[in-house]
């Protein structure tokens, strides 16, 4: 059952549960209350959780003198948080899964300590804007930190922790002309020709970490220490970097294209 018939935004995460922590699901709580009329769309991943997440909403909604005593638990608003908490079923097709963001998500909030990856790039295929914590200490905690820098949204950000998080979601939740504004330069970068934006431009961030790779080999059999690598590039360059292989060949496979070529011309010879 859903509780809010026209919901004011749609949040969503669709990572599993295991990638939350209880300082998360607080946020959210906080979140929801803020922000008038907002829904919550979580997936049933593991379905087993559904009632433990419900159980917690409602638990960490009331107050309580004493925790080893249920009796003296009070009530606060976990039906009606619960009630704008919705959980969609498991879609074993990635394709139409993936497509469930632009069909419900207007926000993604990120997973803490544990960032979304994949989930969280499905989200940006989408043009939905992530919310993401920015202040843990490890690379899974700071996957969508760094995509949100690539793609110029640093605002989006929170580098002072859980209430700064909070305080983002909610301003974006409320304020729908900064929302429009945000998904529409996240929607921008996808667009972006000539040259392709750097983050949607897969080949060339492959061609890019394999100039790494050989600088990192180079270091280490010159008996360097490791430090940081950094891969400059011309900024003039146009188009993406297929577009730029398919007109400048490397020599190698310029090689090959002849050698097929001779090949088809020999076969034609002898019919």
């Amino acid at each position: 059952k859903i509780g809010v018939k026209a919901p004011s935004v749609v949040f969503c995460n669709f990572n599993k549960f295991l990638k939350n922590n209880p300082q998360t699901m607080r946020t959210w709580i906080r979140i929801l209350r803020e922000v008038p009329d907002s829904m919550l769309c979580l997936l049933e991943n593991p379905t087993i959780g559904v009632d433990y997440m419900r159980k917690f909403v409602h638990e960490a909604a009331g107050t309580s003198e004493n925790d080893s005593d249920p009796e003296s638990f009070v009530e606060g608003d976990g039906d009606d948080l619960n009630s704008r908490i919705h959980f969609l079923p498991w879609q074993a097709n990635p394709f139409d899964h993936q497509m469930r963001n632009q069909d419900f998500c207007n926000i993604m909030l990120d997973s803490h300590p544990y960032n979304g990856h994949t989930v969280a790039q499905d989200a940006l295929y989408a043009g939905v804007p992530i919310v993401t914590r920015s202040d843990g200490d490890d690379m899974s905690s700071r996957v969508t930190t760094s995509a949100n820098i690539v793609l110029g949204l640093d605002e989006l950000n929170a580098f002072r922790g859980p209430t700064h998080y909070e305080d983002i979601a909610i301003d974006l939740g409320r304020n729908k002309t900064k929302f429009e504004f945000i998904r529409n330069k996240l929607i921008g970068t996808a667009l972006q020709r000539n040259p392709m934006h750097p983050y949607w431009d897969v080949p060339r961030y492959v061609s890019n970490f394999e100039k790494g790779l050989e600088v990192a080999w180079e270091r280490y059999l010159a008996g360097e220490k490791p430090s940081h690598i950094k891969i400059e590039e011309d900024q003039d360059q146009k188009g993406s970097y297929d577009e730029r292989l398919l007109g400048h060949p490397p020599l190698g496979i310029k090689k090959k294209r002849k050698k097929t070529t001779d090949e088809s011309s020999s076969s034609s010879d002898e019919l």
